[in-house]
């Protein structure tokens, strides 16, 4: 047989193999996929998750089945999941700060660590910002921090890790704080239109202010500046030493085969970055999708319990 011969043949096997090497490559489940929701129905992350498993049904065709399964911030839910087979049909949505600070403060009472389970990726990030009214008689932390040194400042909250952040802050400058507790994002925003607080930690909900001319953004709590005010300082730059960046995370069993997890991670990478999920971040969270892939939300969350660490004990 000559080579020409030799190379045909060849090329006719490889167009034969080449649908069977391409299934091999692919993953499809077997049954329903069950996505575990940390928390509550009716909640931002159980809106988010829902609406992230409706556009993966209408990429793939798969059926994916949502559960709720609150307690404990996503302790409930991840001490479950940690159980499941690692075969892909079970996934879990959970955020990383209730999680990140549970393991900080009591990781001996956590069936659990951060390298118990393999992860898919992040959804998007929540923007926690200081914000006051556009009037206030301060523009950034520095002049914030000034004027509490001369009378005590309110500060609107929501969540505790809001909270325990400023506390720190406060700490390190010499200065108390009197903290007023929300139910919500806006409802902080109503309380610093009204003057009943000095300033606010909202997470989102204050970008249509900024943008209208209402409200003003004095400091960024993330680890880095945010794209919708490129001017503001984040309080590390400010010097001290303190973040508050909450993701939406994907995770599932420890031991997906590599398969699966390919798979996976790029079904719902293509489902997070879709029109309709963009805009559901926009109207809900006022965030755009936010991916750091497998590696960096390990990352991530590695990093965030010695950094959360730093905030509780500065917040003392």
């Amino acid at each position: 047989m000559n080579t020409k011969k030799i190379l045909i043949g060849f090329g006719v096997i490889c167009m034969m193999l080449a649908p069977v090497l391409g299934q091999a490559e692919d993953w499809a489940p077997k049954g329903s996929i069950r996505l575990l929701i940390a928390f509550g129905a009716g909640g931002s992350t159980d809106t988010l998750g829902r609406l992230v498993a409706a556009q993966v049904e209408e990429d793939t065709g798969w059926n994916i089945v949502v559960e709720n399964k609150p307690g404990g911030g996503g302790v409930a839910m991840l001490s479950g999941l940690m159980h499941e087979k690692p075969d892909g049909l079970t996934i879990g949505l959970a955020v990383n700060v209730p999680i990140l600070l549970n393991l900080a403060k009591r990781a001996d009472k956590l069936p659990f660590r951060i390298h118990t389970f393999d992860y898919l990726g992040t959804i998007a990030k929540g923007e926690v910002a200081l914000v006051a009214r556009s009037d206030a008689p301060f523009d950034d932390i520095q002049g914030f921090i000034a004027l509490a040194k001369k009378k005590k400042m309110a500060i609107a909250f929501d969540a505790m890790p809001q909270q325990m952040v400023m506390t720190a802050v406060g700490n390190q400058a010499g200065v108390k704080f009197r903290f007023v507790k929300h139910k919500s994002g806006a409802e902080q925003i109503q309380s610093i239109l009204g003057a009943h607080v000095d300033a606010g930690c909202p997470a989102g909900a204050h970008i249509k202010y900024l943008q209208s001319g209402d409200l003003k953004m004095i400091a960024a709590f993330g680890k880095d500046r945010y794209a919708y005010a490129p001017e503001t300082k984040t309080l590390i730059e400010s010097e001290y030493k303190f973040y508050l960046d909450p993701y939406y995370y994907l995770v599932a069993p420890k031991g997906l085969p590599a398969s699966v997890k390919a798979t996976l991670v790029k079904v719902f990478d293509k489902a997070i970055h879709s029109d309709r999920v963009k805009t559901a971040l926009w109207n809900t969270l006022k965030v755009a999708p936010h991916n750091l892939g497998p590696d960096g939300t390990f990352r991530m969350l590695s990093n965030g319990v010695r950094d959360i660490k730093t905030v509780i004990d500065a917040g003392k």
